[in-house]
Protein backbone atom coordinates (compact mmCIF):
# COMPACT_ATOMS: atom_id res chain seq x y z
CA UNK A 1 0.00 0.00 0.00
CA UNK A 2 0.82 3.73 -0.93
CA UNK A 3 1.18 6.24 2.46
CA UNK A 4 2.12 10.03 1.95
CA UNK A 5 5.72 10.49 3.01
CA UNK A 6 4.68 13.18 5.66
CA UNK A 7 2.26 10.55 7.16
CA UNK A 8 5.11 8.26 7.31
CA UNK A 9 7.30 9.87 8.90
CA UNK A 10 4.57 11.69 11.49
CA UNK A 11 3.80 7.81 13.07
CA UNK A 12 7.18 7.25 13.17
CA UNK A 13 7.89 10.07 14.87
CA UNK A 14 4.49 9.43 17.15
CA UNK A 15 6.35 6.42 18.49
CA UNK A 16 9.45 7.55 19.23
CA UNK A 17 7.93 10.97 21.38
CA UNK A 18 6.21 8.28 23.36
CA UNK A 19 9.16 6.47 24.26
CA UNK A 20 10.59 9.89 25.70
CA UNK A 21 13.26 10.58 22.45
CA UNK A 22 13.27 14.38 22.84
CA UNK A 23 11.93 16.29 19.85
CA UNK A 24 14.12 17.39 17.93
CA UNK A 25 15.93 13.73 18.06
CA UNK A 26 12.72 12.14 17.17
CA UNK A 27 12.04 14.59 13.94
CA UNK A 28 15.67 13.95 12.62
CA UNK A 29 14.84 9.73 13.62
CA UNK A 30 11.58 9.71 11.65
CA UNK A 31 13.07 11.53 8.95
CA UNK A 32 15.48 9.24 7.91
CA UNK A 33 13.17 6.42 8.55
CA UNK A 34 10.96 7.58 6.18
CA UNK A 35 13.29 8.70 3.62
CA UNK A 36 15.21 5.35 3.51
CA UNK A 37 11.37 3.89 2.44
CA UNK A 38 11.32 6.80 0.23
CA UNK A 39 14.13 6.22 -1.70
CA UNK A 40 12.99 2.38 -1.91
CA UNK A 41 15.48 0.82 1.05
CA UNK A 42 12.57 -1.00 3.13
CA UNK A 43 14.95 -3.06 4.92
CA UNK A 44 16.23 -0.01 6.58
CA UNK A 45 13.06 2.08 6.72
CA UNK A 46 9.84 0.76 7.85
CA UNK A 47 10.98 -2.78 7.89
CA UNK A 48 13.42 -1.99 10.46
CA UNK A 49 11.66 0.53 12.87
CA UNK A 50 9.45 -2.20 15.14
CA UNK A 51 13.68 -3.85 15.79
CA UNK A 52 14.97 -0.40 16.50
CA UNK A 53 11.89 0.35 18.93
CA UNK A 54 12.45 -2.93 20.78
CA UNK A 55 16.20 -2.35 21.02
CA UNK A 56 15.37 1.03 23.12
CA UNK A 57 12.90 -1.11 24.84
CA UNK A 58 15.67 -3.13 25.68
CA UNK A 59 17.80 -0.83 27.03
CA UNK A 60 20.63 -1.34 24.03
CA UNK A 61 20.24 2.01 22.44
CA UNK A 62 20.06 5.25 24.97
CA UNK A 63 17.83 7.81 23.58
CA UNK A 64 19.35 10.50 25.62
CA UNK A 65 23.18 9.59 24.95
CA UNK A 66 25.28 12.20 23.09
CA UNK A 67 28.45 11.51 21.85
CA UNK A 68 31.89 12.76 23.33
CA UNK A 69 34.95 13.07 21.84
CA UNK A 70 37.52 10.90 23.28
CA UNK A 71 40.81 11.79 21.13
CA UNK A 72 42.91 12.46 17.82
CA UNK A 73 45.15 14.19 16.28
CA UNK A 74 45.32 16.02 12.80
CA UNK A 75 42.71 15.64 10.61
CA UNK A 76 41.28 12.90 12.75
CA UNK A 77 39.24 12.65 15.29
CA UNK A 78 37.46 9.90 17.74
CA UNK A 79 34.41 9.75 19.49
CA UNK A 80 32.36 7.66 21.78
CA UNK A 81 28.73 7.18 20.54
CA UNK A 82 28.05 5.89 24.16
CA UNK A 83 25.05 3.59 22.89
CA UNK A 84 23.38 6.26 21.63
CA UNK A 85 21.02 5.98 18.37
CA UNK A 86 23.07 4.74 15.78
CA UNK A 87 21.12 7.18 12.78
CA UNK A 88 21.84 10.12 14.85
CA UNK A 89 25.48 9.33 15.83
CA UNK A 90 26.52 8.63 12.37
CA UNK A 91 24.60 12.03 10.87
CA UNK A 92 27.14 13.81 13.88
CA UNK A 93 29.82 12.24 12.85
CA UNK A 94 29.58 12.72 9.36
CA UNK A 95 29.26 16.58 10.11
CA UNK A 96 32.22 16.57 11.73
CA UNK A 97 34.21 15.07 8.69
CA UNK A 98 32.37 17.16 6.56
CA UNK A 99 34.08 20.20 9.30
CA UNK A 100 37.35 19.22 9.18
CA UNK A 101 37.02 18.56 5.22
CA UNK A 102 36.42 22.12 4.71
CA UNK A 103 38.86 23.29 7.06
CA UNK A 104 42.15 20.48 5.91
CA UNK A 105 40.97 19.15 2.47
CA UNK A 106 40.24 15.75 4.41
CA UNK A 107 38.74 14.72 7.67
CA UNK A 108 38.16 11.57 9.20
CA UNK A 109 36.28 10.77 12.29
CA UNK A 110 35.76 7.23 13.92
CA UNK A 111 33.15 6.55 16.54
CA UNK A 112 33.03 3.69 18.97
CA UNK A 113 30.31 2.22 20.90
CA UNK A 114 27.23 3.27 18.57
CA UNK A 115 24.45 1.32 17.14
CA UNK A 116 23.12 0.21 13.73
CA UNK A 117 23.21 3.14 11.42
CA UNK A 118 20.44 1.58 9.57
CA UNK A 119 20.97 2.52 5.56
CA UNK A 120 24.59 3.53 5.36
CA UNK A 121 23.99 5.63 2.42
CA UNK A 122 22.16 8.00 3.90
CA UNK A 123 25.65 9.37 5.22
CA UNK A 124 27.03 9.15 1.89
CA UNK A 125 24.03 11.01 0.74
CA UNK A 126 24.67 13.59 3.52
CA UNK A 127 27.76 14.40 2.76
CA UNK A 128 27.50 14.63 -1.13
CA UNK A 129 24.54 17.70 -0.48
CA UNK A 130 27.60 19.50 1.21
CA UNK A 131 29.71 18.73 -1.74
CA UNK A 132 31.84 16.62 -0.21
CA UNK A 133 33.12 13.31 -1.65
CA UNK A 134 32.16 10.73 1.11
CA UNK A 135 33.44 7.50 2.63
CA UNK A 136 32.15 5.56 5.05
CA UNK A 137 31.96 2.31 6.80
CA UNK A 138 30.90 -0.24 10.07
CA UNK A 139 31.43 -3.39 11.49
CA UNK A 140 28.63 -5.20 12.31
CA UNK A 141 27.96 -8.95 14.70
CA UNK A 142 29.67 -11.86 12.69
CA UNK A 143 26.39 -13.21 9.92
CA UNK A 144 29.06 -14.40 7.23
CA UNK A 145 31.54 -17.28 7.05
CA UNK A 146 34.75 -16.08 5.85
CA UNK A 147 35.64 -17.89 2.29
CA UNK A 148 36.77 -21.22 2.72
CA UNK A 149 34.93 -21.62 6.11
CA UNK A 150 31.13 -22.61 7.41
CA UNK A 151 31.00 -20.64 10.40
CA UNK A 152 30.00 -16.99 11.06
CA UNK A 153 33.04 -14.94 11.92
CA UNK A 154 32.76 -11.58 9.78
CA UNK A 155 30.70 -9.00 9.68
CA UNK A 156 28.77 -8.46 6.64
CA UNK A 157 30.56 -4.69 6.63
CA UNK A 158 28.52 -2.26 4.48
CA UNK A 159 30.82 0.20 2.80
CA UNK A 160 29.51 3.36 1.28
CA UNK A 161 31.58 5.46 -1.33
CA UNK A 162 29.87 8.95 -2.55
CA UNK A 163 30.78 11.38 -5.03
CA UNK A 164 28.64 14.71 -5.53
CA UNK A 165 27.01 15.65 -8.61
CA UNK A 166 24.72 18.77 -9.98
CA UNK A 167 22.29 15.91 -12.23
CA UNK A 168 22.25 13.37 -9.24
CA UNK A 169 24.90 12.59 -6.64
CA UNK A 170 26.44 8.86 -7.18
CA UNK A 171 26.17 7.18 -3.95
CA UNK A 172 27.22 3.25 -3.81
CA UNK A 173 26.02 1.62 -0.89
CA UNK A 174 27.04 -2.10 -0.68
CA UNK A 175 27.05 -5.15 1.74
CA UNK A 176 29.92 -7.56 2.16
CA UNK A 177 27.80 -10.17 0.80
CA UNK A 178 26.00 -11.00 -2.40
CA UNK A 179 22.62 -9.81 -1.02
CA UNK A 180 22.14 -8.16 3.07
CA UNK A 181 20.67 -9.83 5.24
CA UNK A 182 17.82 -7.28 5.47
CA UNK A 183 17.26 -7.72 1.89
CA UNK A 184 16.93 -11.29 2.49
CA UNK A 185 14.52 -11.29 4.96
CA UNK A 186 12.49 -8.75 2.70
CA UNK A 187 12.65 -11.52 -0.51
CA UNK A 188 11.48 -14.21 2.43
CA UNK A 189 8.73 -12.15 3.73
CA UNK A 190 7.17 -12.09 0.38
CA UNK A 191 7.69 -15.56 -0.66
CA UNK A 192 10.22 -14.66 -3.74
CA UNK A 193 13.29 -16.28 -4.73
CA UNK A 194 16.09 -14.50 -5.39
CA UNK A 195 17.24 -13.03 -8.88
CA UNK A 196 21.31 -14.72 -8.41
CA UNK A 197 22.33 -17.68 -5.64
CA UNK A 198 23.00 -15.56 -2.13
CA UNK A 199 24.15 -18.51 -0.48
CA UNK A 200 24.37 -22.35 0.63
CA UNK A 201 21.69 -23.88 2.11
CA UNK A 202 22.46 -26.74 4.70
CA UNK A 203 23.70 -29.36 2.06
CA UNK A 204 26.45 -26.89 1.05
CA UNK A 205 25.08 -25.78 -2.23
CA UNK A 206 24.66 -22.30 -3.76
CA UNK A 207 20.87 -21.52 -3.68
CA UNK A 208 18.41 -18.80 -4.65
CA UNK A 209 15.88 -19.18 -1.56
CA UNK A 210 16.55 -17.31 1.16
CA UNK A 211 15.37 -18.65 3.87
CA UNK A 212 17.48 -21.13 3.25
CA UNK A 213 20.23 -18.83 3.44
CA UNK A 214 18.91 -17.58 6.19
CA UNK A 215 19.05 -21.05 7.83
CA UNK A 216 22.37 -22.31 7.23
CA UNK A 217 23.65 -18.67 7.67
CA UNK A 218 25.95 -19.61 4.88
CA UNK A 219 25.86 -15.97 3.03
CA UNK A 220 27.82 -15.61 -0.08
CA UNK A 221 30.49 -12.91 -0.04
CA UNK A 222 30.38 -10.96 -3.14
CA UNK A 223 33.68 -11.80 -5.25
CA UNK A 224 33.81 -14.62 -2.99
CA UNK A 225 36.93 -14.23 -1.04
CA UNK A 226 37.22 -10.83 -2.47
CA UNK A 227 34.75 -9.88 -0.56
CA UNK A 228 35.67 -12.15 2.41
CA UNK A 229 38.91 -10.31 2.75
CA UNK A 230 37.16 -6.96 1.92
CA UNK A 231 35.19 -7.71 5.19
CA UNK A 232 37.90 -8.18 7.28
CA UNK A 233 39.57 -5.12 6.09
CA UNK A 234 36.76 -3.16 7.11
CA UNK A 235 36.60 -4.50 10.69
CA UNK A 236 40.35 -3.99 11.20
CA UNK A 237 40.26 -0.08 10.04
CA UNK A 238 37.03 0.65 11.92
CA UNK A 239 38.01 -1.07 15.39
CA UNK A 240 41.77 0.08 15.01
CA UNK A 241 40.79 3.81 14.15
CA UNK A 242 37.64 4.22 16.69
CA UNK A 243 39.72 1.65 19.36
CA UNK A 244 36.57 0.45 19.53
CA UNK A 245 34.96 -3.41 19.72
CA UNK A 246 35.91 -5.63 16.59
CA UNK A 247 32.71 -7.80 14.72
CA UNK A 248 34.54 -10.76 16.93
CA UNK A 249 34.00 -8.97 20.97
CA UNK A 250 29.75 -7.38 18.91
CA UNK A 251 29.89 -10.85 18.51
CA UNK A 252 30.48 -12.65 21.74
CA UNK A 253 28.62 -9.97 23.71
CA UNK A 254 25.20 -11.40 22.24
CA UNK A 255 23.03 -8.98 20.31
CA UNK A 256 24.24 -6.30 17.79
CA UNK A 257 25.35 -3.22 19.73
CA UNK A 258 28.48 -1.11 21.01
CA UNK A 259 30.00 -1.07 16.79
CA UNK A 260 33.01 0.75 15.49
CA UNK A 261 32.38 2.94 12.35
CA UNK A 262 34.50 5.10 9.72
CA UNK A 263 33.20 8.36 8.42
CA UNK A 264 35.74 10.15 5.68
CA UNK A 265 34.82 13.55 3.95
CA UNK A 266 37.34 14.43 1.16
CA UNK A 267 36.97 18.55 -0.06
CA UNK A 268 37.24 18.29 -4.20
CA UNK A 269 39.38 20.60 -6.06
CA UNK A 270 38.36 23.60 -6.47
CA UNK A 271 39.49 23.55 -10.62
CA UNK A 272 37.69 19.96 -10.84
CA UNK A 273 35.83 19.81 -14.20
CA UNK A 274 32.37 18.73 -13.54
CA UNK A 275 31.69 17.59 -16.98
CA UNK A 276 34.85 14.38 -16.35
CA UNK A 277 32.12 12.75 -13.94
CA UNK A 278 29.31 13.00 -16.31
CA UNK A 279 31.84 11.26 -19.42
CA UNK A 280 32.42 8.58 -16.93
CA UNK A 281 28.69 8.18 -16.15
CA UNK A 282 28.12 8.26 -20.35
CA UNK A 283 30.74 6.13 -21.00
CA UNK A 284 29.35 3.34 -18.84
CA UNK A 285 25.79 3.57 -19.90
CA UNK A 286 27.05 3.45 -23.99
CA UNK A 287 27.57 -0.45 -23.07
CA UNK A 288 24.80 -2.49 -25.29
CA UNK A 289 22.09 -3.91 -22.27
CA UNK A 290 22.17 -7.09 -21.26
CA UNK A 291 18.41 -7.82 -22.21
CA UNK A 292 16.57 -6.28 -24.95
CA UNK A 293 15.01 -3.03 -23.42
CA UNK A 294 17.40 -2.93 -20.22
CA UNK A 295 19.06 0.11 -18.52
CA UNK A 296 22.47 0.38 -17.30
CA UNK A 297 21.97 2.65 -14.29
CA UNK A 298 24.68 4.59 -12.02
CA UNK A 299 25.43 3.36 -8.20
CA UNK A 300 22.47 6.06 -6.39
CA UNK A 301 20.64 7.07 -9.56
CA UNK A 302 17.98 3.60 -8.65
CA UNK A 303 17.34 5.65 -5.16
CA UNK A 304 16.56 8.81 -7.11
CA UNK A 305 14.40 7.16 -9.11
CA UNK A 306 12.38 5.61 -6.51
CA UNK A 307 12.29 8.79 -4.18
CA UNK A 308 10.57 10.44 -6.87
CA UNK A 309 8.26 8.35 -7.49
CA UNK A 310 7.78 7.98 -3.55
CA UNK A 311 6.81 11.38 -3.71
CA UNK A 312 5.04 11.65 -6.09
CA UNK A 313 2.57 8.35 -5.55
CA UNK A 314 3.52 8.02 -1.73
CA UNK A 315 6.01 5.99 0.00
CA UNK A 316 5.35 2.23 -0.59
CA UNK A 317 4.92 0.20 3.03
CA UNK A 318 4.37 -3.43 3.98
CA UNK A 319 0.77 -3.71 5.47
CA UNK A 320 1.21 -5.79 8.13
CA UNK A 321 4.51 -3.68 9.55
CA UNK A 322 2.28 -0.58 9.01
CA UNK A 323 -0.55 -1.69 11.27
CA UNK A 324 2.04 -3.24 13.42
CA UNK A 325 3.98 0.49 13.87
CA UNK A 326 0.56 1.97 13.89
CA UNK A 327 0.25 0.31 17.38
CA UNK A 328 3.57 0.61 19.02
Amino acid sequence: MLIPFEQVKSEFKRVLISLDFVEHKADRLAQTFAENSRDGVYTHGLNRFPAFIQYVKDGYIIPDAEPTKEGGFGSLEQWDGHLGPGILNARFCMDRAIELAKENGIGCVAVKNTNHWMRGGTYGWQAADAGMIGICFTNTIANMPPWGGIDPRLGNNPLIIAVPRNKGHVVLDIAMSQYSIGKLNLYKSQGEQLPLPGGYNSEGRLTTDPAAVLQSEQVLPIGFWKGSGLSLMLDLLATVLSQGRSTAAISQAGPESALSQVFIAIKPSPEQNPGLIDEIIAYAKSSRPEKEGGSILYPGENALWNREKSLREGVWVDEKIWEKVKVL
